[in-house]
Formats: C-alpha cells, sequence, structure tokens
C-alpha cells in the first residue's frame, strides 16, 4: 500500500466496512517529496486461522505503509460474498443438494438400470428424457439465484470513489473501495504509530478509540488520514454472524418422506408380483424388473412441479403491488411462510423507526412536554435578552464557601437547554439548496441548508429540539462549537476533551470553555444507572427515570460541573500522562476521567420516544390472531425494551408482564423459574444475562414455560444469544420460526431461522442481503405471512397430492394388466405414451393448480385464523395422503377393469380406451379440485384436451385410429370416466353440503 502523494490524503470507504484507524494528518503534510515508512503495531490480534486450528495466540501485526513487499502475511480481500457456490462448486454443489434428495437418487438408479440389458423395458429416453429436464430446471434456478447474488455483491465491492479537489474537480482517477487492511475490536487498542523518516528519530503516538472511524462513518467536516486494519472475513460483523445454512423446506422433508412409503409400496407390490409367481426362474431379475415397471409409483414429475411452483409463488409475491420493494431471494421455500409458529422479531429499525422525537424535559420540580415547549422557549428568550446581562467576574468572584443563591426556574431551563446543545457529537452540515450555495450558507449559518450528522438519532433529536427552542447549533469543528441564541448572538465555545459514548461507560462527556466568560465547564450525559452514582444526592432521580421509562421514552440524565482553569490544567496533564501509558493504557485513561466524574450538579432528565412503525400494531394484531407467538429480541435495556412492547401492543392491556429479576447463580434461577411458573397467561421480561445462567442451568424447563408465554420479551441480547434462542426453539418445539431485522447484529438470527426475513432500514442492507425475503416495512409482513404463505403452503399441498394421484392411477393400472396377464413384467403404456402423460397431456392443468385459492387476499387478511388452521399441517398430512392413495387405486382400477371387460378383440383397443379414459379422467379430477377458477386454468385443460386429440394421427403405433373415431369406442371411454368421477364428484358436495370446511363460510 503506497503513498505517492504527502498532502491530506482521505479514505473513501464502504459501509460494511467496520472501523478505522485514523492517523494525525502532521504526518503527510511535513514537506513534500519525503518518502516516509509508517508501521501500524497491533498487539493483540488474533489469527482467526490459528484459532480455528486450536491454536489462538495473541499475534502482533505490523502493515507497512509503501512496502507491502515486507508484509509478513497476507490479509483477506475486502469483499462481501453471499454466495452459496463459486466456479468450480456449483455443479458438484447443486447436483449434491439434488441427489441428497432420496427420489432423486431414485430416478437416477432408475435411469442408470436401463443400461443394463436383462432390466431394460424400453426405450432409454423414457427414463433418462424426465431426469434430465429435472435437473435442468433445477440447476437453470439455481443458477439465476447465484447470478443474482453475484450480482448484488458486485454492486457492493465495485462502488468507485473519486479523490477530489478543493474545487470539487477529481484530482486523481477513480478508485475501487477496496483496502489491504480493516476493523479493529472495540475493547482492544493498537499499541504504537511509528513514523520513519530518513535522518530523523523515530516518532511514536498511541492511538485509541477516538481515533477509530465507525461504519457508514461520515465527514461532516474537514477531511481525514486513514488506514483500514481489518478487511473481509476478519471484520468484526462478520465474525459475530454464523456461516449460512443450506436450508431445506418443512414441506420438502414432507414430501421426501412421503416418497419413502411411496417407494416401500413400490417394493412391496413387486415382491408380490414376484411371490405370485411362485418366485420362478430368475426371480431376482424379476423383481429388478418390476421395480423398473411400477417405478411410476414414485413420481420424478413431482420435484420439478413443486420447483417450478416456488418459481411461480416467488414471481407472485415479488408482483404484489400491496407489498412493493419485496425481494425473495430464496425461491426454495416460499411455502414455509405458511406454517410459521413463533416470529422473532428485532426492535430498533424494525417495530420502531429508528427516528426519535422529544418528548419530555424534567427539572425535579417541574417537567415540560410536548404541550408546554413555549414555556421552555419563552424561558430561554428571556435568559439571553436580560437588560442587565450576567457579569462573569461576580460569579467567579463566588468562592467554594460562598452561600447558594436559590435558582430561579428561568435559569434552570436555561441551563438545563445549553447543556443539551453543548454534550453531544453532532456536526451542522450546510448543503445547498438550490439557491444558496454551499459556502455561502456555510458563512452564514442558513437554517433551510442546515442538517444535523451525528452517529446516534438520539443526539440528533435533542440538537434539533434545542434549535426548536431557540438554542441552535450552527457550527462545530474538531476544535470548536457555535451557538447561535434567539436574538442572533453566536456564542462560540472551545472543544477542550470530549469523551465519547461507551458500550461500557454508557455516558459521554465534553469539557467546554465559553470564549465569551472564560468559564471551562464538564458537561456529562448518560444512563440513569450509570449516573446515579456521578450527579450529587437527590430524592427524585431514580422515581422520574422509572416513570418516563415506563412512557416508552428513553431517558438520558444531563449533569455538569464547573472547572476553574487550575482543576483543568491538572486534569489535563494526568489525562495526556494516561494516554501515553503502553501498559493498562484504558483502565488509568478511565482512572483520570472517573476523579471528575464525582459530585457533578443534575441538571435535567431528557427523554425522547422512538416511533413505531407504520401500522405496527394491527400487524402484530393479526400475527396474534394467527396463532403466532412474537418474540421481541433487543439489545435495548428492560425498561425501554417493556415499554416498546406495550406501545406495540406486543403485549395486551389485559396480559400481565413477569419481569424476570436478574439472576447469578443456579439457586436464584431455579427461585425465580418457580415464580414464573405460577402465573398463567403472563408475558415474560428476561434480560440477557439472566436468560444465559437460565439456559446454562435449566434449559428446558426454561424453554417449556416461555414458549406457552403469549409474548416474551429478551433484552440486552448479544447477536449470538438471538441466533441461540432461535436454535433452541426449533430443537424444543419443532416448529417453523421466522426471525426478522434490520442490522447486522440480526443477520445471525436471521441466518439460522426457518425463515429469514430482512428490513431495509436506516442501518444498511446487511440484514436484507442475508436473508430469504426482504421487505421494506414491517406491516408488509401480514400480507406476506397471511396471503403469500398461506396461498403458497395450500396450493404446494395440492400440487404433490395431484402429481401422487397422477402416478399412482397409471401404477394402478400396470398392476392391474400385469396381474391379468399372468403378472407378466411387461409394460401397459410404452414410447411416448408415458412421457406424454405426465407433460403435455396433463402437466398444464395440474400446475394450473399454483392459480387455485380458496379465499380472496381480504378476506385471508381480515380473518387471520384461517391461517392457524395451517400450523397442524392438514393440507399435507397422512390422512390427506391415505385418500389421495385409495381415489387412485379406485380410478385405477375402474379404468383398467373398465377397458379389459368393454374392448373387443385386439390389444390396441386396451390402450386406446384406457389411456383415452385416464387423460379425460386427470382433467375432470383437476376440475374437481380446483376452488377458483383462473382463465388460464380453463386455457390448460383445453390446451391438453386439444394436444391429445391432435397427438393421436402420430401414435397409430400404440392406438388404432379408426378405433378411436367409432361411436363405439366414444361411449366406452365415457362410461369408464364418468364411473370413476362421478362418486367423487357426489361425495364432494355431500362433504361440503354437511361438514363445510372453514373457509367456505366466508366465501358464502
Amino acid at each position: 500500500f503506497s503513498f505517492n502523494f504527502y498532502k491530506l490524503l482521505s479514505f473513501s470507504y464502504a459501509s460494511h466496512i467496520r472501523k478505522y484507524i485514523v492517523l494525525d494528518k502532521s504526518l503527510f503534510d511535513e514537506g513534500v517529496g519525503k518518502k516516509k515508512k509508517l508501521i501500524f503495531t497491533d498487539t493483540v490480534f488474533c489469527c482467526p486461522w490459528s484459532r480455528c486450528c486450536g491454536g489462538g495466540d495473541f499475534r502482533p501485526r505490523t502493515v507497512w505503509l509503501g512496502h507491502p513487499e515486507k508484509r509478513e502475511q497476507r490479509y483477506p480481500r475486502n469483499v462481501i460474498n453471499n454466495q452459496k457456490y463459486n466456479f468450480f462448486t456449483f455443479l458438484p454443489g447443486v447436483l449434491f443438494n439434488q441427489f441428497k434428495y432420496f427420489f432423486n437418487l431414485y430416478f437416477l438408479l432408475l435411469a442408470c438400470s436401463q443400461f443394463v440389458n436383462e432390466l431394460r423395458l424400453g426405450a432409454l429416453y423414457t427414463y433418462w428424457v424426465p431426469l434430465g429436464f429435472v435437473l435442468i430446471i433445477t440447476i437453470v434456478r439455481e443458477a439465476v439465484e447465484e447470478m443474482r447474488c453475484f450480482l448484488r455483491d458486485k454492486e457492493v465491492n465495485s462502488q468507485i470513489y473519486s479523490k477530489l479537489s478543493t474545487r470539487g474537480e477529481p484530482l486523481f482517477p477513480p478508485i475501487k473501495h477496496f483496502f489491504f487492511v480493516g476493523i479493529i475490536v472495540e475493547n482492544r487498542t493498537l499499541t504504537s504509530i511509528t513514523s520513519l523518516e530518513d535522518g530523523d528519530p523515530p516518532v511514536n503516538e498511541s492511538l485509541s478509540i477516538e481515533n477509530t472511524l465507525w461504519a457508514s462513518t461520515v465527514i461532516a467536516s474537514g477531511t481525514v488520514v486513514g488506514v483500514v486494519i481489518y478487511t473481509g472475513k476478519e471484520l468484526r460483523s462478520v465474525m459475530n454472524t454464523s456461516n449460512p445454512r443450506h436450508k431445506i423446506g418443512l414441506f420438502d422433508l414432507e414430501v421426501n418422506c412421503l416418497t419413502k412409503i411411496l417407494f416401500g409400496a413400490l417394493v412391496v407390490v413387486s415382491l408380490v408380483m414376484v411371490a405370485l409367481q411362485h418366485f420362478a426362474g430368475r426371480w431376482y431379475l424379476q423383481i429388478f424388473r418390476f421395480l423398473l415397471l411400477f417405478s411410476n409409483i414414485v413420481p420424478i414429475s413431482l420435484r420439478v412441479n413443486l420447483d417450478m411452483g416456488k418459481m411461480v409463488f416467488s414471481w407472485m409475491i415479488k408482483k404484489d403491488s400491496k407489498i412493493p420493494g419485496t425481494v425473495v431471494r430464496a425461491s426454495t421455500f416460499p411455502e414455509q411462510l405458511g406454517r410459521i409458529s413463533y416470529l422473532l422479531t428485532d426492535k430498533t429499525g424494525t417495530l420502531t423507526q429508528n427516528e426519535m422525537v422529544f418528548r419530555r424535559l424534567h427539572l425535579g420540580t417541574v417537567a415540560y412536554g410536548m404541550d408546554s415547549m413555549d414555556e421552555v422557549q419563552s424561558h430561554v428568550f428571556s435568559a439571553y435578552t436580560q437588560v442587565f446581562p450576567r457579569i462573569p467576574y461576580l460569579q467567579a468572584s463566588r468562592g467554594p464557601g460562598a452561600p447558594k443563591v436559590r435558582k430561579t426556574i428561568s435559569s434552570r431551563v436555561h441551563e438545563a437547554v445549553k447543556a443539551i446543545a453543548l454534550v453531544h457529537n453532532v456536526t451542522p452540515v450546510y448543503e445547498s439548496n438550490g439557491v444558496t450555495d454551499q459556502a455561502e450558507a456555510e458563512m452564514h449559518y442558513e437554517d433551510t441548508c442546515r442538517v444535523y450528522q451525528a452517529s446516534s438519532p438520539d443526539e440528533v433529536s435533542l440538537v434539533q429540539w434545542t434549535e426548536s427552542v431557540g438554542l441552535t447549533l450552527v457550527g462545530r469543528d474538531q476544535s470548536s462549537m457555535q451557538l447561535r441564541t434567539p436574538s442572533g448572538q453566536i456564542l462560540n465555545f472551545t472543544i477542550l476533551q470530549i469523551f465519547p459514548f461507551t458500550y461500557e461507560s454508557k455516558r459521554m462527556g465534553i469539557i467546554v470553555r465559553d470564549e465569551s466568560t472564560g468559564e471551562i465547564t464538564f458537561y456529562m450525559k448518560g444512563a440513569d444507572v450509570m449516573m446515579a452514582g456521578i450527579v450529587q444526592y437527590n430524592d427524585w432521580l431514580e422515581e422520574e427515570c422509572g416513570n418516563m421509562a415506563r412512557e416508552g421514552l428513553r431517558v438520558l440524565v444531563v449533569a455538569k460541573k464547573s472547572l476553574t482553569e487550575e482543576q483543568y490544567q491538572d486534569f489535563e496533564a494526568r489525562y495526556v500522562q494516561a494516554k501515553l501509558s503502553v501498559h493498562d493504557r484504558s483502565l488509568k485513561v478511565a482512572t483520570v476521567i472517573e476523579s471528575l466524574e464525582m459530585e457533578m450538579e443534575l441538571l435535567c432528565l431528557t427523554g425522547v420516544e422512538d416511533q413505531l412503525q407504520a401500522d405496527v400494531r394491527p400487524t402484530l394484531e393479526i400475527l396474534r390472531n394467527a396463532g403466532i407467538k412474537v418474540w421481541m429480541l433487543t439489545g435495548d435495556k428492560l425498561e425501554t425494551a417493556t415499554c416498546t412492547a406495550k406501545n406495540a401492543h406486543l403485549v395486551t392491556r389485559n396480559q400481565d408482564i413477569h419481569v424476570f429479576r436478574p439472576v447469578t447463580t443456579r439457586s436464584e434461577a431455579h427461585l425465580e423459574l418457580n415464580a414464573f411458573r405460577r402465573k398463567h397467561d403472563c408475558a415474560l421480561v428476561i434480560s440477557g444475562d439472566s436468560l444465559e445462567v437460565c439456559l446454562k442451568y435449566y434449559e428446558y424447563e426454561f424453554m417449556e414455560l416461555a414458549c406457552q408465554s403469549p409474548a416474551v420479551v429478551c433484552c440486552r441480547c448479544a447477536p449470538t444469544q438471538k441466533a441461540q434462542i432461535v436454535r433452541l426453539l426449533q430443537e424444543r418445539t419443532g416448529k417453523l420460526t421466522c426471525a426478522v431485522g434490520d442490522g447486522g447484529n440480526d443477520v445471525s438470527m436471521i441466518q439460522e431461522a426457518d425463515c429469514g426475513v430482512g428490513v431495509e432500514g436506516k442501518e444498511g442492507k446487511q440484514a436484507s442481503l442475508a436473508a430469504d425475503f426482504s421487505i421494506t416495512q414491517f406491516k408488509h409482513l401480514g400480507r406476506l405471512l397471511m396471503v403469500h404463505g398461506r396461498n403458497s403452503y395450500k396450493r404446494s399441498a395440492a400440487l404433490s397430492q395431484f402429481v401422487i394421484h397422477r402416478s399412482l392411477c397409471i401404477s394402478t393400472m400396470q398392476a392391474v394388466f400385469s396381474s391379468v396377464f399372468y403378472f407378466a413384467s411387461v409394460p401397459l403404456y410404452q414410447g411416448f405414451l408415458i412421457i406424454g402423460y405426465s407433460t403435455i397431456y396433463t402437466m398444464f392443468p395440474v400446475f394450473s393448480l399454483v392459480l387455485d385459492k380458496d379465499v380472496k387476499s381480504e378476506v385471508a387478511m381480515l380473518y387471520p385464523e384461517l391461517y392457524k388452521d395451517l400450523l397442524k399441517g392438514r393440507p399435507l398430512s397422512f390422512k390427506t395422503f391415505l385418500i389421495w392413495v385409495l381415489i387412485s387405486i379406485y380410478q385405477g382400477n375402474i379404468i383398467m377393469y373398465g377397458a379389459l371387460l368393454l374392448f373387443e378383440s385386439e390389444f390396441v383397443h386396451i390402450v386406446a380406451i384406457s389411456f383415452t379414459s385416464l387423460i379425460l379422467t386427470e382433467l375432470l379430477m383437476v376440475a374437481l379440485t380446483v376452488q377458483t377458477w383462473h382463465w388460464l386454468m380453463i386455457v390448460a385443460e383445453l390446451l391438453s384436451l386439444a394436444c391429445y386429440i391432435a397427438s393421436l394421427v402420430f401414435l397409430h403405433e400404440f392406438i388404432d385410429v379408426y378405433f378411436i373415431a367409432t361411436l363405439s369406442f366414444v361411449w366406452k371411454v365415457t362410461a369408464i370416466t364418468l364411473v370413476s368421477c362421478l362418486p367423487l364428484y357426489i361425495l364432494k358436495y355431500l362433504r361440503r353440503r354437511f361438514s363445510p370446511p372453514s373457509y367456505s363460510k366466508l366465501t358464502s
């Protein structure tokens, strides 16, 4: 990685790069033409390959800038890859995934057996063409999905960036966003950065979390010189996610089970046929011949029909105008959406919009809500428009022993608003609005051109609120901040120190100097649990924080501390010394900062609300009425998660909530589980730490109680815990799970679930790219499950049963034919008849069942209880399978015995009568099965009949063309067809008349 220029260099970066190490620009500004060697040493890097091999030793990493030949190891490329296969593994992988299914392997062996002369029953193409057709359809479908995935990855991996000059012109040719190095682990730090120059002594500067740019960071002002240390597979977000597993739908497993039963029936029938021959002669060869003869019992067309049906279902989902933007990334199991029992959802960005709105300012003795913000505005206005402005030296002259003066409400409000306007990491950015250009807008602080940028939407909402009450953040850079008062005066503050928010500290602070007065103030805001021990004693903080949290508000405690110049200089000296420490740097820095965090003055509480996504409440109600249990897994704190659950009506008004107390030992977990067991119809709220303890000692008992609960909220959940919960639900209940999320921390959960749904939100597309289905809003999930999931499952069940019926009919006829003719292993139909039967003669009507529906989509959404019937798996069960087997045996016997009784003298008449009756029976059975006619179904029926009639001219080898034109043929075929179908029509009418299904009551 070589630098050929030494002016300020800005690195562009993609959203999936996790972290960056930022270098001091002075390293590059000292003279043009002097080549530098920069060495970055990370003493805590652990090689992932050594960890996999069991070593796990921490190894230093040295990155040589300008000397790539000196690197000691290769680093992963900075690319994302969501593909299941590569160029070399695609064909072997697809074939393996196909032939691991029992009946696909069976048909491969079947087709190969035709190369043995003793086992050959007909032309090779009668076995190889259907198998080849199935494989081609599968390979093409997988290739299309892999190509789409490749193009999506390529779009991200090939984003082009340009280095721009100060005039906005390209200074260098566009470069791709590839980097040679990538992320830093949060709680580990780089040891040093060494700048070497010919003849100059080495200069060491330490790097810490403050020198890190996070993913999706926007440079609001100025430029940054940086280098990336970790990329690709070494990203934290990648290491946090598990490898995507190859998901197999439950429906496919059930169909695979049914085909095994059919294979067992095939073996039994073959053995019976040979046994009735008294095992004469080469009976073992006869067994194989009968296995081939009755091979239609296991339908080869079943897999291709189901795969093509899934492609149609996926197309319908993508084309649904009521759920725009929905993408099906895994078209192999859309019917899974119709059998979901547990829905596990993230909170922020999924149920909520991740858009914060300021709702409450609490000063202890008085609180201001949305309806009283005009009072806050008037207090701020009066503070900056007093006739006698405050005199700084009078305040400064008050010593520590001076008596305290009780502050007025106006001054307290002003101090609180001022603190909120200063303690943040928000940067105002000015953009051209078409009337005013960017430079002019930035110079005059144009309100219409200003946009606030920050890493957290909470901070933006707070700064926007201070602007609404009169104190506006108009400018900021690394060392200063500017506020504008209601009167238009600009207040300048010098930023002396910033202590950023971290997960461990749960607070952030800033030390600023007011340029007009010289006052130095330390402001801090953070979570109530951390700030309670930092602020001065009070009797209202804990109570009011709890009250605001119960209202669904995110609460921050704001405090301040005035510092003298001597106090700050002493602190700065100790702080700089701690930052230069090589050993235990983080601990020493934290200790120095904590020396300031004592006896701070409590100013106020702020409450912001994360707004719910559109129609979250009705969607959750639909899911609940459909029999789906919803679990919310979030990283937020317990109070906020509980309030969101109430606000979204995840927990209904008449349900109690059991908050699982924090447990750390086995005995505590046992007592708390017993307390929860005594409650009925009660929602559970539990933290990630307590969940870990329960799963360690009482996994079975906890999962049993949790599954009985109407709703579960897990807060403070790590990404791996989310995936673990999904896995436990699958193992303990055997039910299908669906996981919904929008961020990178939800990827593991999404990939582990039976159905993963990604929501395209503000946290990027990482979740949606890794998911099986991608939606734009949470409310679309209701229609995705209630309409498309339900239809896909019912249609797939009907299609599979009909394909099995079609194969069993002809196999029953073959069995009757062989038994009548002395158990001979001679095929009834040969050549094109056997191929045409399952293709051009019956394929279109049977496949048109993918357009069938029992109720309209509006009815399915209005009555989600219809979805509950599918959870028992009744559309495709052993009962329905047995019914269709009996129907097939009945119709096959009627058609074959009818043809044997009514034929005249020649064998070809038996073929003509039985085959024509079989085709007509199949077409009529499709009509019997259809519940709502579509015009394409009628076209399919007529087209198939026309194809059969037209093909009779070319089938003179198998059928007597002159015989089928006689009246005798017509009445015999009509009689046989009526006897095979009419009783079933009568039974269907009686059943609908006396025992109608639930959906028929809604359609009538």
